[in-house]
């Protein structure tokens, strides 16, 4: 009897032990892209490893609260639409799902351009007719067999829907000093009709069912060497024109539509917030700032995104356009996207002083390492520019080629999903409009990390390690904790469901 008890005694404690165990395992589910063929995977039966004192500690820190999430996704331009429409209703789609329905990647902030850009067919105007000055023969005709219906199938499958900002690269030419369609400056007596203008836009895509979330005032015034549609402002000019024209104009017509200056590289983003947020007079129009990456595909400026938040702290600061350029896709070659062999236009062009800002990097870690970094200083949304090009990296009528996400050959009717195309996803897919980025405690600077809290209360924990040996990590959460292998070369979203997340 008194082994009987003794065994009884025994079992029970071992009971308790194995259920304060499971207290305080983290349940989780992983999906992983790999240079080793995993894209976008669920893994159902990630191997375990123990909590040794070598593992990389993550530790997520939920109750320091950062910035609000505006969400993540890619832009509708006049070549991506246009090369739907060439492909079958199947393949067309595909794609639409992919990047926006429940299945997808549930892209949830978007940009479109307003009037041509390089990535249109040719060049067109909503306001083609001179001195036209009342924009009586507005017309967003242009966009009605190809931007358009892109976005309204975009809407069908979208079931959280999703942002549109919309940017004008040029206002027509006959508004501007140098009658051109590149380069130049908007004339002063024109600012009246060219805030005109984007209410007119606003007005025309409403009546075409599409509701416009915000603009940024113009795409790149700095300018692109007068290459293909640009027009130029210094930072003090885009000021007086959205605090004199543009704000006022939309307050009165459009009172919550957005605002975001600047919509440039990162290395000037100092002297244009500068300006925006110099006073509360010149402050109380901008919604925000826009940014793009092209100063450097490899660095993103942690300590100028850092005084962009601190200049305007309850201020949007948005990454508007991001792509690999001055390359032509790769075709059916995931291995290509791993390798550090993709170079930018700075490769070729960048002054000597600024070639090392642009070296030769992976387009899959040009785009993680970009994000991550954004999400880790601030920024709160981040948008791709091309969602769907040829094989040539087109269409564009300047031949500028670049690679989008998902590549098609429209006379074989083949499409490609990049290996880009899974890594947009682990951040749109898991990390939601209105969560919540939290602090991040990680023991291993080679790796990066990046968590949001979703408005479910579901933790997304992004993790990138672009070195070739595997790392053992543990995740902690308070008192839970779990131990997951990161292959080398990969991207892993862990998704700790909002039931499992609460601490003790």
């Amino acid at each position: 009897m008194k082994q009987i008890k003794s065994f009884f005694y025994l079992l029970v404690s071992i009971m308790i032990l194995s259920c304060d165990v499971a207290q305080d395992k983290l349940v989780v589910e992983v999906y992983e892209t790999s240079a080793s063929g995993n894209n976008l995977k669920k893994l159902e039966n990630f191997s375990e490893i123990e909590n040794q004192e070598n593992n990389v500690q993550i530790t997520l820190l939920p109750e320091q609260k950062l910035q609000t999430i505006t969400g993540f996704g890619g832009s509708f331009t006049e070549a991506s639409a246009y090369l739907l429409n060439k492909l079958s209703k199947k393949n067309r789609d595909s794609i639409i799902e992919a990047y926006f329905g429940e299945s997808g990647a549930k892209y949830s902030l978007t940009r479109t351009h307003m009037n041509s850009c390089d990535f249109s067919l040719g060049q067109y105007s909503y306001a083609p007719v001179e001195n036209d000055t009342e924009l009586i023969h507005f017309t967003i005709e242009e966009d009605l067999d190809d931007i358009i219906p892109m976005i309204k199938d975009a809407m069908k499958v979208s079931k959280d829907g999703f942002k549109i900002l919309s940017s004008p690269w040029t206002a027509s030419p006959w508004m501007k000093d140098n009658k051109q369609w590149t380069g130049g400056k908007l004339l002063p007596e024109y600012y009246d009709t060219w805030a005109l203008f984007f209410s007119k836009y606003v007005t025309a895509y409403k009546n075409e069912g599409i509701d416009i979330w915000g603009f940024t005032v113009e795409n790149e015034p700095l300018g692109n060497d007068s290459n293909w549609e640009s027009m130029h402002y210094t930072p003090d000019e885009m000021t007086n024109f959205v605090v004199n024209y543009l704000g006022p104009k939309l307050r009165s017509d459009y009172p919550n539509i957005k605002i975001l200056g600047y919509d440039q590289n990162r290395e000037h983003l100092n002297e244009w917030v500068d300006s925006q947020y110099k006073t509360e007079e010149t402050s109380k129009y901008f919604d925000g700032t826009a940014i793009h990456w092209y100063a450097s595909t490899f660095h993103y400026y942690p300590e100028e995104l850092q005084y962009a938040h601190e200049k305007a702290p309850n201020k949007y600061l948005i990454q508007s356009e991001a792509c690999i350029d001055a390359e032509v896709p790769v075709w059916k070659d995931d291995v290509w996207y791993w390798k550090k062999e993709a170079t930018d236009w700075g490769w070729t062009w960048a002054p000597e002083k600024d070639k090392h800002m642009h070296p030769k990097y992976s387009p899959v870690n040009r785009y993680a390492r970009d994000i991550i970094g954004c999400l880790n200083n601030w920024v709160d949304g981040w948008i791709d520019w091309n969602m769907v090009l040829d094989t040539q990296g087109g269409p564009n009528w300047f031949k500028n080629w670049c690679i989008a996400p998902v590549i098609v050959n429209p006379e074989t009717d083949e499409v490609y999903f990049t290996p880009l195309y899974y890594t947009m996803a682990h951040f749109s897919k898991f990390i939601r409009p209105n969560a919540q980025v939290i602090g991040v405690n990680n023991s291993d600077e080679s790796l990066m990390v990046a968590a949001a809290e979703n408005p479910d209360g579901s933790i997304a924990v992004v993790v990138f390690n672009e070195k070739e040996s595997a790392k053992n990590i543990t995740i902690n959460l308070g008192d839970k904790s779990v131990n997951i292998q990161l292959q080398g070369q990969a991207i892993q979203s862990i998704v700790i469901p909002s039931t499992n997340n609460k601490t003790n």
